[in-house]
C-alpha cells in the first residue's frame, strides 16, 4: 500500500488517541500536529516534541501531506483551515459535528470540486461506524426514519436520575466530577450537540441537504426526578432523542428534544455513555447500531479507520466515490408545530372535585382524546399532582391546550410537556 503523510490538527483528548493508535503503523506517518500551546505535557509516551507546531496553517500549506485531519471543533479556525487544505488537493478527516451542520455544503462542494474527499465517521457517534455503512452496506435502502441517542452527557444525567431518584442539578454534578460533562455541559444539555449530529446524520441517511437553523432543539434541563418516576410506572424511559423521518406528505422531520421511549424499544435500554442509532429503511428494516459515542479511543478508532480507507483508495483517479456528497434536493422541513404526536403532561392542579374533568374538557376543545389520566397524590398545599398520556394529536392543538390549561384558575402549574414515542 501507498504510504501517506498527514497533518493533525489538534491533540486534545481525540488527537491524543490518534497519535496513539499511529505510533506503529509503518504506512501512515504524522508529519506535523498544530496544538495551541507547544510546551504542554501531553500524555503521549516518547512523543517526538519536533512534530509540534504552533501554526495549523503550517500545515494546510505543506505539499508533503497528503491528508489532514482535523479534531480541534468548532467552525473557527476549522472551516477556514479546511477549506485552504481542499484547495491545496489535501484529502480531509474531522470529528467537527458543528462545523459539517453548518458549513458542510460548501466543504463538501470545494471537495468534489477539488476530486478529494471529506470523510467524518468520528463526526456523528464517536466510535459507532454509521456513516460508512450508510454510503455502503445499506446503499440499497430507503431510509425512511432514523432515532438516535448521539450524546452520552445528557444519556448518562438521564440514566442516573432514573436509578437514583435524583434531580438534574445533582447529576450534572456528579457527572462535571467524573469527567462525563463540561465545566459549560450548555451544548450537551441543551440538545445542540445532538441537533449538529442529526443535521449531518439525516443529510446522509435520507438524501436531502438539512438546514441546522430548522431543527427543532430541546435539552434535558426541564426533567424532573418525578417525570423519571412517572415515566418508569407508565412503561416508560426518558431519552433525548434526536429524530429524522419523511412524513408521508413527503417533508423531512428532524428535531431533537426529550421523549418518552417505551420500554419495549431498544432505544430504552441504551443507558450511561453509551450512543445508539435506529435506522428504518426498505428493504433491510430496523438496523441497530450502538457503543460508544465519545472518548479518545473509540473516537480516534473511526478517525484511524477513515485515515485507512484514503490510504488505500489515495491512488485512484476517483477515490472513495461512494464517499462523497453531492445534496442537491434541498429538504423541505416540517415545522414543529405541523408534526403529530402523543404526549405526557405533568400538572400540579387545585385539588378540588371535577379539575380531572376540567382538563379533560380543555383538551377535548383542541382535539386532543387523553389515553390515560393518573392522579399521583395530593401535596401539602392541597394540590394534585396529574399525569397525563394522550392520544396522537397536533402539536399545534397541544400548544393552544397547554396555553389555555396554564390560564385556568384550577391549574396551580403545567410542570412539564414531553413527546411520546410510538
Amino acid at each position: 500500500m501507498t504510504k501517506i503523510n498527514i497533518g493533525l490538527i489538534g491533540l486534545g483528548t481525540v488527537g491524543t488517541g490518534v497519535v496513539k493508535v499511529l505510533k506503529d503503523n509503518q504506512d501512515i506517518c504524522i508529519k506535523k500536529i498544530a496544538v495551541k500551546n507547544i510546551n504542554k505535557k501531553r500524555n503521549i509516551d516518547n512523543l517526538d516534541t519536533n512534530l509540534l507546531t504552533s501554526d495549523p496553517y503550517e500545515i494546510v500549506e505543506n505539499p508533503e501531506i497528503d491528508v489532514v485531519v482535523e479534531v480541534i471543533g468548532g467552525t473557527e479556525p476549522a472551516f477556514d483551515l479546511l477549506k485552504r487544505a481542499i484547495k491545496n488537493k489535501k484529502h480531509i478527516v474531522t470529528a467537527n459535528k458543528e462545523l459539517l451542520a453548518k458549513n458542510g455544503e460548501e466543504l463538501f462542494n470545494l471537495a468534489n470540486e477539488n476530486n478529494v474527499v471529506i470523510l467524518y465517521e468520528a463526526a456523528i457517534a464517536g466510535g459507532i461506524p454509521i456513516i460508512m455503512p450508510i454510503k455502503t452496506t445499506l446503499a440499497g435502502n430507503k431510509i425512511s426514519k432514523i432515532a438516535a441517542i448521539l450524546n452520552g452527557t445528557t444519556n448518562y444525567i438521564l440514566t442516573k436520575m432514573e436509578e437514583s431518584n435524583v434531580s438534574y442539578a445533582d447529576v450534572l454534578e456528579e457527572a462535571q466530577k467524573l469527567g462525563y460533562a463540561e465545566a459549560d455541559p450548555t451544548g450537551d444539555v441543551e440538545g445542540f450537540d445532538s441537533a449538529y449530529k442529526i443535521a449531518t446524520l439525516a443529510t446522509i441517511a435520507l438524501n436531502q441537504k438539512v438546514d441546522i437553523n430548522k431543527i427543532h432543539t430541546e435539552g434535558i434541563t426541564k426533567i424532573s426526578a418525578d417525570d423519571m418516576k412517572f415515566a418508569d410506572e407508565l412503561g416508560y424511559k426518558i431519552k433525548l432523542i434526536a429524530l429524522a423521518e419523511i412524513t408521508k406528505e413527503n417533508k423531512v422531520d428532524v428535531r431533537v428534544h426529550p421523549m418518552l421511549v417505551p420500554d419495549s424499544n431498544i432505544l430504552s435500554t441504551i443507558n450511561d455513555v453509551t450512543n445508539a442509532v435506529l435506522v428504518e429503511g426498505y428493504p433491510v428494516g430496523r438496523v441497530l447500531f450502538a457503543g460508544p459515542g465519545a472518548g479518545e479511543m473509540p473516537t480516534a478508532s473511526s478517525v484511524v479507520g477513515d485515515i485507512i480507507a484514503i490510504q488505500r483508495n489515495i491512488d485512484e483517479k476517483d477515490p472513495l466515490p461512494m464517499m462523497k456528497c453531492n445534496h442537491k434536493i434541498k429538504a423541505s422541513q416540517l415545522d414543529i408545530l405541523h408534526t403529530e404526536n402523543k404526549y405526557y403532561i405533568s400538572i400540579t392542579a387545585s385539588n378540588i372535585p371535577g379539575v380531572i374533568g376540567t382538563i379533560g374538557e380543555i383538551c377535548g376543545r383542541h382535539h386532543i382524546n387523553l389515553a390515560s389520566v393518573l392522579q399521583k397524590g395530593v401535596c401539602k398545599e392541597n394540590s394534585a399532582q396529574i399525569v397525563v398520556i394522550t392520544e396522537t394529536c397536533k402539536e399545534s392543538d397541544i400548544q393552544n391546550a397547554i396555553t389555555e390549561l396554564k390560564n385556568n384558575n384550577t391549574i396551580v402549574r403545567i410542570n412539564n410537556l414531553i413527546r411520546v414515542m410510538e
